[in-house]
This record gives C-alpha cells, sequence and structure tokens, in this order.
C-alpha cells in the first residue's frame, strides 16, 4: 500500500522521537561501560565520551581485591536463586486454586489478598516478626518475607484462567488425574511465558534488594552486593584492601580513584541481570500481555 503524505510525515517524526530516547537511554550507559574501562587520567581529563580511552583493567582488579565485594556478590547470587525458587513455588501454589472457578472459598481468599496490598502491619511489626522467627542477622531474613508477591499470583491466576481451558480439567479428572499431577504435567509445561516473566522479575527484585539487608542484617559477611555499593556509591566508604597493588601516588594526585572505581561498580552490578534477560525475553512480552488483558 502506498503511503500518503501524512503517514510519511508521522513515520519520520515517530523514527526520531525513537532515536532521541535510545540515544538518551543508551549513552549513559554506553558511557558508563567504556569510562569503567578507561584510565583515571583519561577520565578525568574528560576524554571519554563514547569509547574507552587508554584501555586498563585497573578498577576491575581494584574492585575483586576487595574480599567484602567478592562475598557480597556471591550471597546476591545466592539470595537470588534460592528467594527466586521460594517465590516460583509459592505463586504457583496460591494462583493454581485460586483460578479454579470450582474451587469453594476462591473470592474470599482473593480478597484477603488483595487487602494485603493496600494494608501492611509496618515496620515494626515486622522486625519484631522476624526477630521472634530467629531470623534477625541470617539469610533466612532475606528470602522468607518476600516470598510471596500478590500482584504477582493475581498475574499467574489470570493466566491460567485464559489459557488453561476447565475443559482440560474435567478431561483430566476423567483420566485418574488429580489435582498435584494436573498441576505438574499439564498446567506447569503450558505456563513457560508466564513463568519465565515470574522468574525475571523475582530475579530482578532479589537482585536490586537491600532493604531487607540494612533492617534485619548486621553481619558483613552475610551483606548482598547492593548493601556494599550503597557504601561506596552513596557513602563513598572503600574498603582499603581495593587499595593494595595500585599505583596510589598516581590516583592520589588525581583525586579520582572513587569515581572510577564507581564505573567499574556499576558495571559489575549490572551483568548478572542483562545475561538473564536475553533467555527470557521472547516470553516476556507474551507472558505479560495474556496475563494482563485477560480475566
Amino acid at each position: 500500500m502506498r503511503q500518503i503524505l501524512a503517514d510519511r510525515v508521522f513515520d519520520v517524526i515517530n523514527y526520531a522521537l525513537l532515536t532521541f530516547c535510545l540515544l538518551i537511554i543508551g549513552y549513559p550507559l554506553i558511557y558508563v561501560v567504556s569510562a569503567s574501562f578507561s584510565s583515571a587520567q583519561a577520565v578525568v581529563a574528560g576524554k571519554v565520551w563514547l569509547w574507552p580511552v587508554d584501555v586498563t583493567l585497573d578498577a576491575y582488579e581494584a574492585i575483586f581485591k576487595s574480599p567484602r565485594i567478592s562475598s557480597g556478590y556471591m550471597n546476591s547470587i545466592f539470595y537470588t536463586q534460592l528467594g527466586t525458587a521460594i517465590n516460583i513455588v509459592m505463586t504457583v501454589l496460591a494462583a493454581f486454586p485460586l483460578s479454579r472457578r470450582d474451587w469453594y472459598g476462591r473470592g474470599f481468599f482473593t480478597v484477603l489478598l488483595v487487602f494485603t496490598m493496600l494494608f501492611s502491619g509496618g515496620l515494626i511489626p515486622s522486625y519484631l516478626l522476624i526477630k521472634q522467627l530467629n531470623m534477625i542477622n541470617t539469610r533466612w531474613a532475606m528470602v522468607i518475607p518476600n516470598a510471596f508477591g500478590v500482584w504477582y499470583v493475581i498475574l499467574m491466576r489470570t493466566y491460567f484462567q485464559s489459557n488453561i481451558p476447565d475443559e482440560m480439567y474435567e478431561a483430566a479428572q476423567l483420566d485418574g488425574c488429580r489435582d498435584g499431577q494436573f498441576l505438574t504435567r499439564i498446567v506447569l509445561p503450558l505456563s513457560t511465558p508466564i513463568l519465565a516473566v515470574m522468574v525475571l522479575f523475582y530475579a530482578v527484585g532479589h537482585w536490586n534488594s537491600y532493604f531487607n539487608a540494612l533492617i534485619y542484617l548486621s553481619d558483613s559477611k552475610l551483606m548482598p552486593l547492593q548493601i556494599v555499593l550503597r557504601d561506596i556509591l552513596v557513602q563513598n566508604q572503600f574498603d582499603p584492601v581495593m587499595m593494595q597493588g595500585i599505583d596510589v601516588r598516581e590516583w592520589g594526585r588525581l583525586q579520582n580513584l572513587r569515581d572510577l572505581l564507581k564505573y567499574a561498580l556499576i558495571v559489575v552490578a549490572s551483568v548478572p541481570v542483562l545475561i538473564i534477560y536475553p533467555f527470557v525475553q521472547k516470553y516476556f512480552v507474551k507472558g505479560i500481555m495474556i496475563g494482563a488483558i485477560k480475566g
């Protein structure tokens, strides 16, 4: 079909706006990566614009010499893996019965779940509860309080209702299939898109989480990477071990070691999420659209 003049003008304006948005979003990311691989002299002198200048790995060597950063990195990986696994199990177990229209009390429990999205006990009662459960300063304090996401339960419940017909459940019952077997053998294999989306959302949430660690943890060996980044990026607290083996006199003269390390830390903290996203990207739009529009 031939486009009229108005359509062509619209396309030109649309592409121009999208290109502008891409530059606004993409350039800071490229700059941070380039600065992290550049020398301190080039960063201070403002020579880094798009590509690294005087490529060096000094900042990354300084980072991984710090046992605190290495420990925080491993802790974040552990919390993300364990927390996401618990989240998926709890979300599926809650969403499946709520999706069955013949389940008695379905509406009542849905109202209770939605109520918790609007009202909560507050920080002090939550802290007292975690303390009474003896989870203060333990790894469980990072995964148990966030083991359940009501919004994600509603999203998965809607997906089950929209994509798992009642006729399939009735046919499975006629063949002697129990509810647990129906869930594991039929529902879950057909729910790959929404499960991939849940894994992405939960994993990113755990990876970026720092508030629970700030409240419930005091042992530095249990701290996630985000707390370490907070101390360095916000409070400008550096581990002296990171300075070992580096030309401190040169960086002291430039007075910019902190900025150089900040760029490298941002890159290091973002890599795991960037690695995970491409594997679930093809399910992302499908899972969100199917789960959000219908129901």
